[in-house]
C-alpha cells in the first residue's frame, strides 16, 4: 500500500509506501508504529529471543518477546521505548482496547487480557464476531502454522499454550500492579493524538515521563575491572607510557571483536614492538575480570597464539563492547597524562571504583525513542539523554533500589550538538 501525504503549508505530496517485509524496513528506516513493530520483532529474532508481533486492532503495534528469567511473555514497545508495562495502553493512554492478537511463527493468540484490567468493559466492544468464532479461527490458524512439527513439538507448543491461558487469567485479575505512573503516547503529532484520545487522563496537569530502571550492571563491573590491571602494574613496576601500550592492545582486540558477527566473536591480543608475548601472557590474569565482564574467556592454542572468544550470552558481550571500548579510551588518555604513576595513582579519576548502578531514573522530559534517560547511565557515548527543552531548563532524578549510599564524586559530558537542548550552564 502507498500513501501519498499532503503538506498543509506548501501542498508538497510525499510518496509514503508501507512495507511489510522489515529487511526493506531496515533499507528504508521510516514508518509508523506497525513498521517500527515489524523491525523490532525481527531484532529480537535474530538475537535469539522467542518473539512475536502485537497488533491492537485499534491501531497500534509492538512486539513480545518471551523472558527466560522471568518466565513469561514480555510487553515489548520499541516505539514508546518501554517495556515490560502491558497497561500502558489502558491506563496511560486511555485506550478502549477490544483485540489485541500476538501473531508468532507457531500460531496466534488474543492475548488481550494481558493488557487490560477492564474485561466486561473489553468485552463489550469486542463485536465483529462471536468469541466462539475468535477461537475458532485463531485455533485454525494456529493449527496451520504448526502442521509439520513433530508429535513432540506439538505436545512441547500445547503445553506453552496452557500455561499462557492461566498466566492471562491471573493478569486479568491482579490486584498487585506496581503504582508506576503510565504515560500517555509520546510518539506522533500532537492533534492527532488528542483526537485519538491517547494522550492519556493528565497530560494537561503533568509532563513527567516513565519511570525506567537503568540496566547498567554491566558497566560497573567492567569500570571495576580495570583495577586489577592497574595494580598489576603498579606490581610489576610499568611504567605509565608501557601500561598505555598494554591497554591499546587490550583496546585493540575490543575493536577486532566488535566487527565481528555477535555469534561468532573471537580474536587474537596481538602484542606489539613495545608490548611483547610474554609480558602480554604474564599479565593474562589481570585481565581474567575484564574478560569476565564482557563474557568473554581467554584461550591459548596450540601455536602458542593467545585469544579471546565468547564465554556465555553473546547478546551481554554485544552490550558490553561498547562500553568496554570507551573506558578504554578514557583510561588510556588518563594514563599517559600519569607523569608519576605509582599505587598512590590507583584513585578517581583514573579508577571509577564501586560505580552505582540498577537505580530508578526520571526526568523531566526525554526524546523518545533514543533519548531516553536511562541513556545517560549506559556507560557509552553513543547514546545521549536529550531533553527536548533543557535549554530552558531540566532535571533527572536517580534512586536506589535500598541502600543509602555516600556519593563520592560524579561527572557529566554534555554534546553541545542543539542548542534547544544543551544547558545554559551547569
Amino acid at each position: 500500500m502507498v500513501k501519498n501525504c499532503s503538506c498543509n503549508s506548501c501542498s508538497r505530496v510525499t510518496r509514503f509506501p508501507r512495507y511489510n517485509d522489515p529487511l526493506k524496513l531496515v533499507e528504508t528506516r521510516k514508518g509508523r508504529c506497525g513498521e517500527w513493530a515489524n523491525c523490532f520483532t525481527l531484532y529480537c529474532r535474530a538475537f535469539g529471543y522467542e518473539s512475536r508481533l502485537v497488533l491492537d486492532f485499534t491501531d497500534h503495534a509492538w512486539t513480545e518477546c518471551y523472558s527466560e528469567a522471568l518466565g513469561r511473555w514480555m510487553h515489548l514497545d520499541p516505539c514508546e521505548a518501554i517495556y515490560d508495562r502491558p497497561l500502558l495502553y489502558e491506563k496511560g493512554w486511555g485506550k478502549k482496547l477490544n483485540y489485541v492478537i500476538a501473531i508468532a511463527k507457531d500460531g496466534v493468540y488474543d492475548v488481550t487480557k494481558r493488557y487490560t484490567r477492564k474485561w466486561n468493559e473489553v468485552l463489550s466492544r469486542r463485536t465483529i464476531t462471536t468469541e466462539s468464532s475468535v477461537v475458532s479461527v485463531l485455533t485454525s490458524i494456529t493449527k496451520e502454522c504448526r502442521r509439520k512439527c513433530t508429535s513432540q513439538g506439538l505436545s512441547i507448543l500445547e503445553e506453552h499454550d496452557n500455561i499462557e491461558r492461566e498466566a492471562l487469567e491471573r493478569d486479568l485479575h491482579s490486584t498487585d500492579d506496581a503504582p508506576i505512573s503510565l504515560p500517555g503516547r509520546q510518539i506522533g503529532d500532537k492533534q492527532r493524538r488528542i483526537a485519538r484520545s491517547e494522550f492519556g487522563t493528565d497530560f494537561l496537569s503533568s509532563s513527567s515521563c516513565t519511570v525506567r530502571i537503568c540496566c547498567d550492571e554491566h558497566v560497573t563491573k567492567i569500570y571495576n575491572a580495570f583495577s586489577s590491571i592497574l595494580h598489576k602494574f603498579v606490581e610489576d613496576s610499568l611504567t605509565a607510557s608501557k601500561g598505555v601500550e598494554v591497554l591499546k592492545i587490550l583496546r585493540a582486540t575490543v575493536v577486532d571483536l566488535k566487527k565481528l558477527p555477535y555469534k561468532k566473536r573471537r580474536a587474537s591480543l596481538k602484542p606489539n614492538s613495545i608490548v611483547g608475548t610474554s609480558l602480554v601472557h604474564q599479565l593474562l590474569p589481570s585481565f581474567k575480570e575484564l574478560l569476565n565482564a564482557l563474557t568473554l574467556k581467554s584461550e591459548l592454542d596450540s601455536n602458542g597464539i593467545l585469544s579471546v572468544c565468547l564465554a556465555g550470552n553473546p547478546v551481554q558481550t554485544a552490550l558490553a563492547l561498547p562500553v568496554a571500548l570507551h573506558a578504554l579510551d578514557e583510561l588510556i588518555s588518563d594514563l599517559s597524562k600519569c607523569d608519576n604513576f605509582s599505587k598512590g595513582s590507583l584513585s578517581f579519576p583514573l579508577l571509577r571504583l564501586n560505580r552505582i548502578c540498577s537505580g530508578a531514573v526520571l526526568a523531566s522530559g526525554e526524546e523518545l525513542p533514543f533519548g531516553i534517560a536511562t541513556a545517560a547511565f549506559d556507560g557509552t557515548r553513543m547514546s545521549k539523554w536529550e531533553e527536548p527543552n533543557g535549554a530552558k531548563g531540566c532535571w533527572i532524578m536517580y534512586k536506589l533500589s535500598a541502600n543509602v549510599q555516600e556519593l563520592v564524586a560524579y561527572e557529566l559530558m554534555s554534546a553541545n550538538d542543539a542548542p534547544e537542548r544543551d544547558p545554559m550552564d551547569w
